[in-house]
């Protein structure tokens, strides 16, 4: 694909070709979440390649940043490592370029905060990102009725804006998300921070819910783009429980990299793990 045709691509093209495509096959989405740099620049690539190869169906990357209040410890030390080894705004801007050069059709979505867009400037942010391919960004720390800046630049470098649906939403704000996000809505299976009740305490295995039913339905009253659950997502069951409340997909960030975190002096037994852990994350998406 040229840089004209995926300029003259709606926001959010491929996530919808991707949501369709997996309907056509009775499957949901699954996507993983790693912090890109992590462990280091070269292996980070290695290891998103991995995640591809396994059989993610869309990618949700993060970029590093120093102060990440929406994370738990987990995803906050794999930022600090991504960090400690040099990666930047800069770096993860040539990765992706190279990971989309990889794999020209799947759906890249980024996590991030605001001070890493206010750093670069607005507009210039978002340009930066599509011309290096991403899809859509999500801004953990940007309160809904303070976005309307990012949208507009987002949307005018053909960036899908995503927004979360959190547990305790009122109708109202679920209207906005649902106007506001394009290509998904990101639906919160619980309250919090990320995967501290799932990865850090192993007797609690937090599952979609009547919660996450009733909310993924108030959505789609409201016509919002697909619903994919994230938090607390580390096991093939919960990624079948996501769908069995109606989401199109399921994103799992802390599962993910832990095993990262787990195999730092074994690169190559890290990339096994990975693909060992994606390939039956998604084998659950198939209905």
């Amino acid at each position: 694909m040229t840089q004209l045709q995926a300029q003259n691509q709606k926001a959010g093209q491929r996530y919808i070709d991707c949501f369709h495509e997996l309907s056509a096959k009775n499957e949901g989405a699954f996507i993983p979440f790693v912090a890109i740099g992590d462990p280091n620049p070269e292996q980070s690539l290695a290891i998103i390649k991995t995640l591809i190869d396994a059989g993610a169906d869309a990618l949700e990357l993060g970029i590093p940043f120093s102060d990440p209040s929406a994370d738990g410890i987990i995803i906050q030390e794999a930022g600090k490592r991504a960090i400690a080894t040099g990666t930047n705004t800069d770096v993860c801007l040539d990765i992706l370029k190279q990971i989309r050069e990889y794999a020209p059709q799947i759906p890249i979505g980024l996590l991030l905060y605001g001070n890493l867009v206010f750093a670069r400037g607005i507009n210039k942010f978002y340009q930066d990102m599509a011309n290096a391919g991403v899809d859509s960004i999500l801004i953990a720390d940007l309160p809904i009725r303070e976005s309307e800046q990012f949208r507009n630049a987002a949307l005018g470098a053909n960036i899908a804006p995503i927004f979360i649906a959190p547990p305790n939403a009122s109708e109202e704000t679920l209207q906005k998300v649902a106007a506001y996000s394009h290509g998904y809505t990101y639906v919160l299976s619980r309250a919090g921070v990320t995967g501290v009740d799932a990865i850090e305490n192993e007797t609690s295995k937090p599952t979609a819910n009547v919660a996450a039913h009733e909310l993924i339905a108030s959505l789609k009253n409201h016509q919002a783009a697909p619903a994919v659950i994230g938090f607390g997502i580390s096991q093939p069951q919960q990624v079948k429980d996501a769908l069995n409340a109606g989401a199109a997909g399921a994103i799992s960030g802390s599962a993910v990299v832990k095993i990262i975190e787990n195999h730092l002096s074994d690169n190559t037994a890290m990339l096994s793990a990975l693909h060992e852990f994606v390939s039956s994350m998604k084998a659950a998406t198939k209905q």
